[in-house]
C-alpha cells in the first residue's frame, strides 16, 4: 500500500522519469485538470510526461506496486471528463503528449505507425506529403491524439464512407495494468489466433490498458472535391437528400451533415468573418462532400455535383443550393459546421447530448424530441445537428435566459439530459455515439445499458485490472 504522502513513489517516479518526465508543481499541472468543457476539475499527486513505452512500462509497474491509480491523456479534448482525475488527488495524471513521433509510414500499403501522442493535424500533413490521407476528421483536429482518438473510438465527419476510428485501426501497442506490453502493431489479414485483443481496448477509455502506438488504415489522397451546401424545409427533407446523393454519387459521397438554420445564425455571430452561404434562411441546412481519387474522376466532379442539385431540384427535396466556388469557399463551408460547438457554448449554459438511433429514425426522433423537451423545460432551446448519414446527431438543449450556469447545470440540466436519454434509449439507440462515456454519463449507462452487457464490462474490466488502477471512476 502507498505512503499516506505518496512521498515513495513520487521520488521513484521523478527518479524513473527525471524532473522533465514526472512534476508535481500546482501550476504546471492545472492547465490539465479541467476538461475541455470545463465540468469537470480534478487533483493529482503528480503528472507523469514519458517519453517511451519502455518508461510508460516501467511506470505501470511502479503504479502498480505502490497501487496508485492512473489517469491517461491524449489532448484533453474529450467531451466527457474521461481524461479528468477526480478530486481526491490520490491518482498519477499520465500525459502521452511526449510521445508524438510517427515511427513509419509505409506508402507503398496505404499505412502508418504512430505514437499515441500524435496530434491528428499532425497525423494529415504527413499523409499529404505521402500522397495519402488519413480519413478521419473533427474540428479538435489541431490538438485531438491519435491515443485519444482510438481509447474513445471517435466518429467525426467522414464516418458514412470510412466508419469510426476502429474501422481504421490495424494494429496498437498498449501498456497493461502490471507495465505488460501488448504488441499487435503488425497488421495481417488473417489472424485466427484467439480474441482480436485489439477491439478490447479501442473504445475502453484507458480503462484497460493505455494505448502507446497504432498502427492506421491511410487512404488515397483525394484528386478534387465538390463541397455543396443546401437549404431544407425538413429534417425528413434532408434523410430524403441523403438517400438520393447515395444513390446518384456513390463512393463519392464522403460527408453529409445537418444543422438549423439557429445554429448557423449561432455561428454567424460567433465569427466575424462568417457569412451564410445563401441568401435566405432555411429551416434546416445541409451540407455535403462528394470527393474524386482520380483526376479523371475529379475532371467530371462539377458536372456531377450540379446534376445532383439539379435532380435534388427536381424531386422537390430542396429549395435552395450553392457549390463552393473554391477551395477557400469549401473551407468556409467546413468551417461553419466545425464551429457550431463553440459558438453554441458562447451563447451560455448549455446540456449537451452525442447520441445516435437507428439512422432511418432519426428524423423522427429529433422532430418528436426537440417539442417534448421545450415544453417541458420552459425557456430552454433544443437544437440537433451532426452526422445523419450515420444516425448521430449532437442534441444540444440551452438554458433559458438568466439562470445561473452552475445551478441550472446541477439540477435541470440533469433532470433534462436523463429525459433525453430515456428518449433516445426507448428508440432504440446511444447515449453516446463518438464522445465516449467518461465520468459524464457513467451513472446514465448504468441506469439504461443491457444489464448482461454491463456485466461481462465488469468482468473484463476486472479480469484486465484486478486492482482499478486504470482511469478509475469512467465508464463502468
Amino acid at each position: 500500500m502507498p505512503s499516506p504522502d505518496h512521498s515513495d513513489f513520487i521520488a521513484a517516479a521523478t527518479a524513473l522519469l527525471s524532473p522533465r518526465g514526472f512534476t508535481a508543481d500546482a501550476d504546471l499541472m492545472a492547465p490539465w485538470l479541467t476538461d475541455w468543457r470545463g465540468r469537470f476539475t480534478g487533483r493529482a499527486l503528480g503528472m507523469a510526461s514519458p517519453a517511451s513505452t519502455a518508461e510508460v512500462s516501467a511506470l505501470m509497474k511502479l503504479c502498480a506496486q505502490h497501487r496508485v491509480p492512473v489517469v491517461p491523456q491524449g489532448g484533453n479534448s474529450g467531451m466527457s471528463g474521461g481524461a479528468t482525475p477526480d478530486t481526491g488527488g490520490e491518482a498519477l495524471l499520465l500525459s502521452l503528449r511526449r510521445m508524438n513521433a510517427i515511427l513509419s509510414l509505409d506508402a507503398e500499403n496505404r499505412m502508418v505507425t504512430a505514437e499515441a501522442g500524435l496530434v491528428l493535424q499532425t497525423l494529415h500533413e504527413a499523409a499529404a506529403k505521402a500522397d495519402l490521407r488519413f480519413p478521419l476528421t473533427l474540428g479538435g483536429k489541431g490538438s485531438a491524439t491519435i491515443g485519444g482518438l482510438i481509447s474513445t473510438n471517435a466518429g467525426g465527419t467522414q464516418v458514412l464512407r470510412h466508419g469510426t476510428m476502429r474501422a481504421s485501426v490495424l494494429g496498437l501497442e498498449a501498456v497493461m495494468a502490471d507495465g505488460a506490453v501488448l504488441d499487435t502493431l503488425t497488421p495481417l489479414k488473417k489472424d485466427n489466433r484467439g480474441f482480436d485483443l485489439k477491439q478490447v481496448l479501442i473504445g475502453s477509455e484507458g480503462t484497460m490498458g493505455i494505448v502507446t502506438a497504432a498502427t492506421l488504415r491511410l487512404e488515397p489522397a483525394i484528386a478534387g472535391r465538390a463541397v455543396l451546401w443546401a437549404g431544407l424545409a425538413s429534417l425528413p427533407d434532408a434523410r430524403a437528400l441523403l438517400l438520393h446523393a447515395e444513390a446518384h454519387s456513390g463512393a463519392a459521397l464522403e460527408g453529409f451533415e445537418v444543422l438549423p438554420q439557429h445554429s448557423l445564425e449561432a455561428v454567424c455571430a460567433y465569427l466575424p468573418s462568417a457569412r451564410p452561404p445563401l441568401a435566405e434562411p432555411h429551416a434546416w441546412h445541409a451540407l455535403i462532400e462528394l470527393v474524386a481519387t482520380s483526376e479523371a474522376e475529379a475532371a467530371t466532379l462539377p458536372e456531377r455535383a450540379e446534376a445532383l442539385l439539379a435532380s435534388a431540384f427536381e424531386a422537390g427535396l430542396i429549395a435552395d443550393a450553392t457549390i463552393a466556388a473554391s477551395e477557400a469557399s469549401a473551407e468556409a463551408f467546413w468551417t461553419l459546421r466545425d464551429s457550431i460547438a463553440p459558438a453554441e457554448r458562447a451563447l451560455g449554459p448549455a446540456v449537451q447530448h452525442d447520441i445516435s438511433v437507428p439512422t432511418q429514425r432519426m428524423p423522427a426522433f429529433v422532430e418528436s424530441t426537440i417539442p417534448l423537451i421545450e415544453a417541458a423545460w420552459p425557456g430552454t432551446r433544443a437544437v440537433g445537428f451532426g452526422h445523419l448519414g450515420d444516425g448521430n446527431i449532437h442534441f444540444h438543449v440551452i438554458a433559458p435566459e438568466g439562470v445561473h450556469p452552475a445551478t441550472w447545470q446541477s439540477t435541470d440540466a440533469k433532470a433534462i439530459s436523463a429525459q433525453v436519454h430515456d428518449l433516445v434509449t426507448q428508440w432504440g439507440g446511444s447515449i453516446s455515439a463518438e464522445h465516449g462515456i467518461g465520468q459524464l454519463k457513467r451513472d446514465e449507462l448504468a441506469r439504461l445499458g443491457d444489464p448482461v452487457a454491463l456485466a461481462l464490462l465488469r468482468q473484463i474490466k476486472a479480469a484486465l485490472d484486478p486492482h482499478g488502477l486504470l482511469n478509475p471512476g469512467k465508464l463502468i
